[in-house]
């Protein structure tokens, strides 16, 4: 589909919505003015746990730097007249490789959040990771692509369960975030005394005083999965068929480990900068664990993508495909489900133009050789 029909197609769907008109929607040119649009509506309490880090937010930093030392290097005079973003990926065809992310805080933007994203990604042929699988059929019975994501369960049995229901709903895939046994001490939410339990209760509006009942404090020392280990890939593997991804490795001893312990894939993922302060940025990560994974499972990796061109050069260090975390809530919280097929529009039109730029036809015609480090 052509810019110009994609256009059409999608101010045709805003203009059916009461809420929004089409040239509000089409007003932020980027994601980066889509988060703008995001703050003034949110809550302070809701945009802060969504778009703040750990600590002093290095780590979130890192991310965004990343991008700004690897430089593209265009390859030239190559007929780019037809451009394929398409890709196989666990035995699924997606005409994409942009993967909508797990995130938390979707109850912080609008009721129903996690389904108006489900919506938004069946309407965009998008690949949702949900933390919920609250839904897996949408639109009069057509069925959601989806994985589901956890931090996993504390004993076997739990697991085994775990993992059969997510099968009988029909998950393609199961995504074990692998670096939350505790919960991070997050300064933005022990600054404004957030409490966790907010997030059942209804979308705060902005400037409503909100007064918390058990609100953060700094360091918590609330325990999630304390107790995981690499055990967790057999308890799944024994109960189920689906693929087991592993979100949350930046070592490359530990891509090595989980490719031999039978993991199918590995997200390179520092939790959006959201669980420990200082560590290594995502795509600075990435050609390591690309190489210690040696080919033997899809390396998938997440973590400050803004833009196409973002895409591009993870996808040049050997990214299979990429997860986006904060671009579909900024989307959400704009505009709603038309907000989030904006965001996903964007990004996908902004990477094919970059890959047009670049020289390429396909996704299967990037290499390492497409980017280089800063010197």
């Amino acid at each position: 589909m052509n810019r110009r029909a994609a256009l059409s197609l999608l101010t045709a769907h805003v203009a059916a919505s009461p809420l929004f008109a089409a040239e509000e929607l089409t007003g932020p040119i980027n994601v980066h003015e889509f988060e703008e649009v995001a703050k003034r509506k949110l809550h302070k309490l809701a945009y802060d746990f969504i778009a703040g880090g750990v600590e002093d937010e290095r780590t979130l930093q890192a991310n965004r730097d990343a991008y700004g030392h690897w430089e593209l290097v265009p390859r030239v005079m190559v007929d780019v007249t037809n451009i394929d973003t398409s890709l196989d990926l666990f035995g699924t065809k997606l005409d994409s490789p942009i993967i909508i992310a797990p995130t938390g805080g979707k109850e912080l933007v609008m009721p129903g959040a996690d389904e108006v994203v489900a919506k938004a990604a069946l309407k965009t042929k998008t690949l949702f990771c949900s933390a919920t699988g609250a839904t897996k059929l949408l639109d009069d019975g057509e069925p959601l692509n989806w994985w589901i994501n956890g931090i996993g369960q504390p004993t076997r049995e739990q697991a085994a369960n775990f993992a059969r229901r997510t099968e009988d709903s029909g998950g393609k895939a199961i995504v074990l975030t692998v670096d939350n046994p505790y919960q991070s001490n997050r300064d933005r939410n022990n600054r404004n005394r957030f409490d966790y339990g907010m997030m059942a209760k209804g979308v705060p509006k902005p400037g409503e005083e909100i007064k918390p009942v058990n609100p953060a404090t700094p360091a918590m020392w609330k325990p999630h999965t304390p107790n995981l280990t690499w055990d967790y890939i057999d308890w799944v593997k024994g109960a189920s068929k689906l693929p087991i991804i592993l979100k949350g490795i930046l070592a490359p001893e530990d891509a090595e480990l989980a490719v031999k312990r039978g993991a199918d894939g590995i997200v390179v993922s520092n939790h959006g900068g959201r669980q420990l302060d200082g560590v290594i940025g995502t795509l600075d990560a990435l050609p390591d664990v690309v190489d210690a994974a040696g080919g033997k499972v899809p390396v998938l990796m997440d973590g400050g993508i803004r833009r196409g061109s973002d895409i591009l050069k993870a996808l040049s260090l050997g990214a299979k495909a990429v997860l986006i975390g904060r671009p579909p809530l900024w989307g959400l919280a704009s505009f709603g489900q038309p907000g989030v097929e904006r965001v996903l529009w964007m990004l996908n039109a902004e990477l094919k133009l970059s890959l047009g730029l670049s020289g390429q036809t396909s996704l299967k015609t990037v290499t390492r050789r497409l980017v280089r480090k800063r010197a």
